[in-house]
């Protein structure tokens, strides 16, 4: 049958009209959800005033958290509220790139609601950080104007009652048994002593060490004297009850014990840790299994250098050599830093060769600070403000530089910096189509998996030619597979803190000092640990596959991007990504 010309003509716009209609409901489902994103995230913000604070974001800067038991319950009913919300949306006319913004949010406050029963607000410090370190927030704000000053001021007014809730949640985690083992915990009190000082040489008080030009004597004086007096009258007498309390109620009632296993619902509160940092299903004797496996594999690895470098002796005897030899530590701390400075900018030029697209945001490398470098590990990133008013840093751990090997810097830094943590965690923030909670979100897996990942990049960014710096890459990996077996076997198989620290000892050259405060941070933290090496053991098959299957198609730069390309997502997602990759290309 023929159609009237004036029939197909009303048919094309009808048709125009039902596929305008569809795109105009789908851009107003596209925008409600960004509309629901901003708004969580603004209550995130506001609940989290330190994380906003962190960001650059200046609008809580006279705030600390509210750590009382109401907000705590306000923030698990808000998150209660904000998933329901979002599950009740129509999902119908969603394209994939909001639906998997949905799925992550999803998880993502899932993972929030049912961590809430295991009270982890209970412990709200340990030897690694907390209330006893909060001095080094002034690091990363910017101190510009008059403002700026008076909200420090402000917090530092608050400062007692920041103090008495920590006490009041750590006191109820006496009463619930859910405190941390003593032998971490008798690290803190120094931690406290040392914030017990003259108000003007407090951390605290450094930002009124230094005014921007243009501020006058009178305004740095009326600033500088109600810095100091709120010091003396809040700050000090507050680290004095943290210090009594912790000393006399505190550490008496810590347990003896080390493994999350000996907590309330210990066994599944390790078994949901294991699945939130690793972003799978493995079980806790899985990943021992896994440890175990990567353990024996490098130890074969590390054995071929040692035959290379012509060493006459034990596998012991060596990682004795490398420990305890001159010739592989500076004397001095400013050697150690500057060693640190020159690797970084020997890595920096060869990045083109791996990478299409890198961080416009710059990092830098700095001391960590004195008040907590005996008590933390070799180094650590701290990420860039959001609007850019901070840059990236590198923090390396200057304190004893005589048991801070050579060897240890050029994977270290691999990790830390470039490519590794700065180049995935600053591209991720500059990708400005996602939503903020993927933008400065992330999952350890994928975070820690890429820097571990970025460790054995050295070799083709030019690095490990000395092998005793190859022997020291080995390690670091090393160091990650004991970490599978150590952190199970203390959390899940209730080993000791002894037989933790003798496997370590007898697999990997790191120093007994590093070693102690390793496995210490791995008390204070059960199940963090794991995520790297899972994560970097998905990264590498992942690359193993798209390599098969693309031969000289595959390009690595092209591999790495689609790895970056969408900020940090959970393990089942990045497969995904690279698959698709692999059969777009194909």
């Amino acid at each position: 049958m023929t159609r009237h010309p004036g029939f197909r003509a009303l048919a094309a716009r009808l048709a125009l009209i039902v596929l305008s209609a569809q795109a105009i409901s789908a851009a107003a489902h596209e925008q409600s959800l960004n509309d629901f994103f901003e708004r969580a995230w603004e209550v995130d913000l506001k609940a989290n005033p330190l994380l906003a604070s962190n960001l650059g974001d200046k609008r809580y800067n006279a705030l600390w958290p509210d750590l009382s038991l109401p907000a705590i319950a306000a923030e698990h009913a808000s998150d209660r509220k904000l998933l329901t919300e979002l599950r009740r949306m129509d999902r119908a006319a969603m394209d994939e790139h909001d639906l998997l913004n949905m799925r992550l949010f999803e998880q993502s406050y899932q993972q929030r609601i049912d961590n809430h029963r295991f009270r982890l607000f209970l412990q709200p410090l340990n030897q690694r950080g907390g209330i006893q370190t909060a001095d080094q927030v002034a690091e990363r704000l910017r101190f510009t104007s008059v403002r700026d000053y008076e909200d420090w001021i402000a917090r530092l007014e608050s400062f007692d009652t920041y103090m008495d809730q920590t006490i009041a949640l750590m006191r109820m985690g006496i009463t619930e048994r859910r405190t941390h083992p003593a032998v971490i915990m008798q690290r803190v009190p120094e931690q406290i002593t040392a914030q017990i000082t003259q108000p003007t040489n407090s951390g605290f008080y450094k930002p009124f060490t230094q005014f921007p030009d243009g501020f006058d004597d009178a305004t740095v004086a009326r600033l500088s004297t109600a810095a100091a007096r709120a010091i003396e009258t809040k700050v000090i007498p507050a680290f004095e009850s943290l210090r009594d309390f912790v000393e006399d109620e505190y550490l008496p009632a810590c347990r003896d014990t080390v493994g999350a296993w000996d907590l309330p619902d210990g066994k599944n509160f390790y078994a949901k840790r294991v699945k939130d940092f690793t972003t799978t299903e493995l079980t806790p004797d899985e990943i021992h299994d896994i440890g175990l496996s990567e353990v024996k594999r490098l130890r074969a690895a590390m054995q071929e250098i040692i035959q290379q470098v012509e060493f006459d002796g034990t596998f012991a005897e060596f990682l004795d050599f490398l420990r305890t030899d001159p010739r592989f530590y500076h004397d001095s701390a400013d050697d150690l830093l500057q060693d640190y400075l020159a690797t970084s900018k020997r890595i920096d030029p060869e990045l083109v060769k791996l990478f299409k697209v890198l961080p416009r945001m710059p990092y830098g490398v700095k001391p960590i600070p004195d008040a907590i470098a005996p008590d933390t590990t070799t180094a650590y990133y701290s990420r860039p403000a959001a609007d850019g008013s901070r840059a990236g840093f590198y923090f390396v751990n200057l304190y004893r530089p005589e048991v801070r090997p050579k060897y240890e810097i050029e994977v270290l830094t691999v990790h830390e910096a470039m490519p590794g943590h700065h180049l995935q965690i600053a591209l991720a923030q500059e990708l400005g189509d996602l939503p903020a909670f993927r933008r400065y979100g992330g999952y350890t897996a994928f975070v820690e998996g890429w820097g571990l990942y970025s460790e054995s990049l050295g070799d083709e960014l030019g690095l490990y030619k000395d092998p005793y710096s190859k022997f020291g890459q080995l390690t670091y990996e090393m160091w990650r597979a004991v970490r599978l077996v150590v952190d199970t076997g203390m959390h899940h198989k209730k080993w000791t803190r002894e037989q933790a620290i003798d496997f370590f000892a007898d697999n990997a050259a790191k120093t007994r000092h590093d070693i102690v405060n390793e496995i210490d941070r791995y008390i204070a933290w059960p199940g963090q640990a794991l995520a790297y090496k899972i994560g970097e053991l998905k990264i590498k098959q992942l690359r193993a596959r798209a390599q098969e299957s693309l031969g000289e198609r595959f390009d690595v730069r092209d591999f790495h991007q689609v790895v970056l390309g969408s900020g940090a997502v959970p393990l089942d997602v990045l497969e995904a990504n690279v698959n698709a990759y692999i059969g777009a290309t194909r």
